[in-house]
């Protein structure tokens, strides 16, 4: 028995010698998994948008142009640029814990999101305090930008759209009185009525333009109570921004219940869903968008579609070309900070002035905001038609 232990503890202490010689000789292993680039080598910009729940759709449009921007730009500064996806989930809660897993866990150095705005400004507080730049597509609420240095955006916000579209209303419609149908749970929906109904009232100089405000919730489908509340009033025209799913519900139903007069929305309108879901009903609806492919604005436009025809065979959204130009515009400010801190591509990305972009040139003013012309479009044979292109005021 001492014989058989003797020997045991003999091998034992041959393989604790071998392992020791084995960990000693042989050096860490700090390659990247194969395939992949190590750290040193790649910038990562994180993609924050709803991936999934009820604003989906809007989500997939502007990663569809930061993916097409990543295939055509697939670098800076000589280093790979990874995107890494946070789904907000269409949650404003879900929304801060998405920025938060891009800035903690997976370290970006810049993010591009959220499309729709109460999302975007529920990750404000996130990516200021982590000193990350966030460039915002279509989030057009002034909010997103007031107050936080570290937030900008591509697109125009709500002021100059809703005084668009309260000009359309008054000059091309013709409209005295109009009434608003507005997504109470949704921050774009209420900041865009007022600011619809703030240059409404003051086209018209009559305090009583307005003649009905009705709310809805996200969700909702039945919509029947609130446009015949609105149907009594007499209004000209109807302003109704909100979600696409919404919105084209409520001109189904409105159309159903033989209220025919105009009715006008915002940018969110501008999704396939829109027309699939109102069909016929849509027919003749109005909104103010970012882009239009009729008209290409700059020579990156021209890249823009002929990569993307050339991919989809189709035409693009509006919201992906701006999802195309927050990447291309991070891109732009990393280059010319030379640099990947977040501090300093924040710097750049404040001084940006000229850039050219697939919808158009871009200047940021002191709030992060660009100064961009909107584009009016209608529905027509079942397909989004160019009417026309409204200057800043």
């Amino acid at each position: 028995m001492k014989k058989w232990l003797s020997i045991l503890l003999v091998m034992l202490l041959v393989v604790s010698l071998g392992l020791t010689g084995c960990s000693s000789q042989a050096p860490a292993d700090t390659s990247a998994p194969e395939g992949e680039e190590s750290s040193e080598d790649v910038i990562k910009i994180g993609i924050f948008e709803p991936i999934t729940g009820a604003n989906a759709a809007g989500g997939a449009l502007e990663v569809e142009g930061v993916r097409l921007a990543n295939e055509l730009y697939p670098e800076v500064l000589g280093k790979k640029v990874e995107l890494v996806i946070a789904d907000n989930k269409s949650d404003v809660v879900e929304a801060a814990s998405a920025a938060a897993r891009l800035v903690e866990r997976d370290k970006v150095t810049a993010i591009i999101g959220s499309w729709g705005s109460g999302y975007s400004i529920a990750a404000g507080d996130i990516v200021r305090d982590a000193e990350i730049p966030a460039v915002a597509a279509s989030a057009t609420n002034p909010l997103v930008t007031q107050g936080n240095d570290y937030y900008f955006r591509v697109c125009f916000i709500d002021p100059f759209q809703g005084t668009v579209m309260a000009n359309y209303a008054f000059n091309n419609l013709g409209a005295k009185k109009a009434a608003i149908m507005q997504e109470v749970s949704n921050d774009y929906a209420v900041g865009l009525a007022k600011f619809f109904t703030d240059s409404f009232v003051e086209l018209t100089g009559d305090e009583q333009a307005i003649v009905e405000v009705v709310n809805y919730n996200t969700g909702d489908q039945d919509f029947s109570s609130q446009l015949l509340n609105i149907a009594a009033k007499n209004p000209e025209v109807i302003f109704a921004p909100g979600n696409f799913t919404e919105s084209a519900l409520v001109i189904q139903q409105a159309r159903q219940l033989g209220i025919d007069i105009p009715i006008i929305g915002g940018d969110t309108w501008e999704t396939p869903e829109f027309i699939d879901i109102g069909q016929e009903h849509v027919e003749g609806a109005v909104f103010s968008t970012f882009f239009t492919s009729e008209t290409p604005i700059t020579k990156e436009s021209e890249v823009f579609l002929d990569a993307y025809r050339t991919k989809y065979g189709k035409e693009p959204a509006a919201v992906t070309a701006l999802g195309y130009d927050a990447y291309i515009l991070i891109l732009d400010a990393i280059e010319r900070a030379g640099t990947t801190d977040p501090v300093k591509i924040r710097e750049e990305i404040a001084k940006t002035t000229g850039f050219e972009g697939a919808a158009g040139v871009i200047t940021l003013d002191a709030n992060g905001d660009a100064v961009k012309s909107a584009v009016i479009k209608t529905v027509k044979n079942g397909e989004f038609v160019y009417l026309d292109t409204i200057e800043p005021y």
